[in-house]
């Protein structure tokens, strides 16, 4: 899943961009409203994550351009004294809202809930060919058995299922998997867990695409 996530103060984008990733979302960040509108021409995206205060404009302006072509749930960033604004989220349309300061889980708590209700892929289950990934239980499925995968192979696979059909480079694989679950990841250390992904669920689970990256399989295994 792909988040479109306005915020103009760099050490809170750093800070939700690695929490979000974490989680397994990938995260566009757009330090005002400029690069946010930029964004949205240039791909779909499954939930909006707008800070009201920005640069050049204000998250409202955002919105609205969303709005002009898609009704995907937004989330607004308000901050604790600003009740007018936050009463206009909600009457604009908005999804939810939530208040500087928060806890990053709150936050994440919060984004599922909202795509649930919205009928986003939170709590479904992704298909990829014979391979089937239940987001609710964590569990992946080949040919209808359980296949026990570690956590940073179940965070690479969901890397590659939230972006479906899209060309991922090494350094955007990278990005999503820094330092999940402890661990350290180079560009070894990934060469090593794309093999292991093949290896429990089938050589086309992952393509190589030559000289840009990879991009998720069928899960079929060659006959």
């Amino acid at each position: 899943m792909h988040i479109l996530f306005a915020e103009d103060d760099a050490v809170i984008a750093s800070g939700l961009v690695y929490a979000l990733q974490a989680e397994g979302y990938t995260v566009t960040h757009c330090p005002d409203e400029a690069s946010a509108v930029r964004a949205l021409g240039e791909r779909e995206y499954s939930l909006a994550l707008l800070d009201l205060s920005l640069p050049d404009g204000s998250g409202f302006s955002v919105f609205e351009r969303i709005r002009q072509t898609s009704q995907m749930p937004v989330l607004f960033v308000t901050a604790a004294d600003d009740e007018g604004n936050t009463v206009k989220a909600l009457e604009m349309g908005a999804d939810d809202y939530i208040t500087k300061p928060f806890r990053v889980r709150e936050l994440l708590a919060r984004i599922k809930t909202v795509l649930r209700r919205a009928g986003g892929k939170t709590g479904d289950v992704i298909s990829l060919g014979s391979v089937k990934v239940d987001l609710a239980k964590a569990k992946v499925y080949k040919d209808g058995a359980e296949v026990l995968l570690t956590a940073l192979e179940y965070r690479l696979l969901l890397t590659f299922a939230h972006n479906k059909g899209q060309v991922l480079t090494r350094g955007q694989i990278l990005e999503s998997l820094w330092d999940v679950a402890g661990n350290f990841v180079n560009d070894n250390t990934l060469t090593v867990y794309i093999k292991r992904l093949r290896d429990k669920l089938g050589e086309t689970i992952v393509q190589t695409v030559r000289g840009l990256g990879y991009m998720t399989g069928d899960g079929h295994d060659k006959k």
